[in-house]
C-alpha cells in the first residue's frame, strides 16, 4: 500500500499543531507502508519508504494582489502544482484547508480515495477573517467542498466529530475519531536546563509556561491578562510567535509591555524554539497553561504531560478528552458567546479563573507531583503515535 500526504507544514517548516501531527504520523506510517509527502516549501528527500517533495510559492505572480488575498491565491496555486506530478498512491490524505484544494483536484483528476483530517474547522475560527479578509470565504469553501467529497474523515476528538456533523453534510459513518499522538521516547522529562539559562529563567523560582502561536484561537491574551492575578513569585514564560496578523502581534506586544511595567518576571520568547529547547521548558515548568478559546485537540497539552508537567487548560473542545480535571491538571470552565467570535462572555472572570488554577497547583507540591505522574501515565496509555498510526493504516485499508 502507498499513501500520499498533502500538507502545508512539514519539517523544517512547522509552526503549529497540525504540522507536528503530520511530522510524527508520517514517520510512523512510513514504517508500515510507502509514503509520499507533498508540502509547501523547498524540501526534497528520499529515505527508504518516505519521500518528501516541497512546492514553493510562485514568486511575483501575485505581487500586486490584495495583501490579505495573497496567501490564499498562493495557497490555491501551490495546491494545483502539487498535482502536476502524477498521483500513483492508493489513498490521498490531506491536512488543513491549505492542502485540501490539492486533495479536491487529486480526487477529481486521478480518482484516488480521499481522507481528510479535521485539525480545525473554519466555521469555528471566524477571527481568520482578520487575517484573510474575503479570503476567509475562499478557505471556508475549500474546506466544505473537501470534507463533503471525502471518502473518510478523521476527527481528532469526539467533540470535533460532533462539530463536523453539525456544520457539514457528511455521513456519520465516514467520520472516525483518531486522536493526535506524541513520540514518547522524545518527549520525556529532562534534567538539562541550559535553555532556562539562555532565556533568563530563574531556576530557583516557579514558572508557568505557555507555548503556541499568537492567535485568537490560542487565547494567549487571556493568560497575559491573568498575570496580575498570579502570585508575584511565579515567573511567566510565554513561548509565543508567528502572529496571525500584524495587529494581533501589536496587541500582544502592548499587553506584555504593560505587564512588564509592574512586574519584572515575565519572559517572552517571541520565536519558534527547537524541540530540545521546548522539552527543557516543559520539563522544568511547574504548570503549563493552555487558555485556548477553540481547540479541537491541543497537542501542546500532551507534550507538557509527557514531560511530567501539570496542566491548567480551558475546558473546550478536545482538551476535555485529554486533560483529566483534578488528576492530570485543572480544567477552567469557559462560558463563551454563542455567536462569533466565541470569546468569553466575561473575559476578566476567565483570566481570574486561569490564575486561580495556576496558583492552586504551584502552592501545592503534592498535588503538582501527583498530576505530573498521572499526566505522563495518561499520555503513555492513550496517545502513542505507534498505536495511532496503525489505526490510520486500518482506515486506509478499508477504503481500498
Amino acid at each position: 500500500m502507498k499513501a500520499l500526504f498533502y500538507t502545508r507544514e512539514f519539517p523544517p517548516y512547522v509552526y503549529g499543531g497540525a504540522g507536528v501531527h503530520v511530522e510524527y504520523l508520517a514517520e510512523e506510517l512510513s514504517k508500515l507502508m510507502d509514503l509520499d509527502v507533498r508540502c509547501f516549501g523547498d524540501q526534497n528527500s528520499q529515505e527508504k519508504s518516505l519521500s518528501v517533495k516541497g512546492f514553493p510559492f510562485e514568486d511575483g505572480v501575485f505581487e500586486h494582489s490584495d495583501d490579505k488575498l495573497k496567501s490564499v491565491f498562493k495557497t490555491l496555486s501551490t495546491a494545483l502544482h502539487m498535482n502536476a506530478d502524477a498521483v500513483d498512491a492508493d489513498v490521498v490524505h490531506c491536512h488543513t484547508w491549505y492542502a485540501h484544494f490539492a486533495g479536491i483536484v487529486s480526487k477529481l483528476c486521478y480518482g484516488t480515495p480521499l481522507v481528510i483530517t479535521t485539525h480545525s474547522l473554519e466555521p469555528l475560527r471566524p477571527w481568520k477573517r482578520e487575517q484573510l479578509g474575503r479570503g476567509y470565504d475562499a478557505s471556508s469553501w475549500v474546506e466544505k467542498t473537501a470534507i463533503e467529497m471525502a471518502d473518510a474523515l478523521i476527527a481528532v476528538s469526539e467533540e470535533t466529530k460532533e462539530d463536523v456533523l453539525k456544520h457539514f453534510d457528511v455521513d456519520e459513518n465516514k467520520v472516525k475519531v483518531i486522536y493526535n499522538g506524541i513520540n514518547l521516547q522524545q518527549y520525556v522529562q529532562t534534567s538539562n536546563s541550559a535553555t532556562l539559562d539562555t532565556y533568563g529563567v530563574d531556576k530557583n523560582k516557579p514558572y508557568v509556561l505557555f507555548v503556541g502561536r499568537i492567535t485568537r484561537q490560542k487565547g494567549i491574551i487571556h493568560l497575559v491578562n491573568a498575570i496580575k492575578y498570579i502570585d508575584t513569585n511565579t515567573q511567566i514564560v510565554l513561548c509565543a510567535g508567528a502572529p496571525d496578523t500584524k495587529e494581533i502581534g501589536k496587541e500582544m506586544e502592548d499587553a506584555v509591555n504593560a505587564v512588564k511595567k509592574v512586574r519584572n518576571n515575565v519572559i517572552w520568547i517571541d520565536k519558534m524554539v527547537t524541540k530540545e529547547e521546548i522539552i527543557q521548558l516543559y520539563s522544568h515548568a511547574d504548570v503549563f497553561c493552555c487558555p485556548s478559546i477553540y481547540e479541537p485537540f491541543g497537542i501542546i497539552n500532551i507534550e507538557a504531560m509527557a514531560c511530567n508537567t501539570a496542566v491548567v487548560a480551558s475546558a473546550v473542545g478536545g482538551i476535555k478528552e485529554v486533560v483529566v480535571d483534578g488528576e492530570t491538571g485543572i480544567l477552567i470552565p469557559l462560558e463563551q458567546q454563542t455567536k462569533a467570535p466565541f470569546e468569553p462572555i466575561d473575559p476578566d472572570k476567565f483570566s481570574r479563573d486561569l490564575a486561580n488554577g495556576i496558583n492552586t497547583i504551584i502552592a501545592d507540591k503534592g498535588l503538582r507531583e501527583s498530576m505530573a505522574l498521572k499526566g505522563r501515565k495518561r499520555v503513555e496509555d492513550y496517545f502513542d503515535w505507534v498505536a495511532i498510526a496503525k489505526q490510520v493504516e486500518a482506515l486506509y485499508k478499508s477504503l481500498i
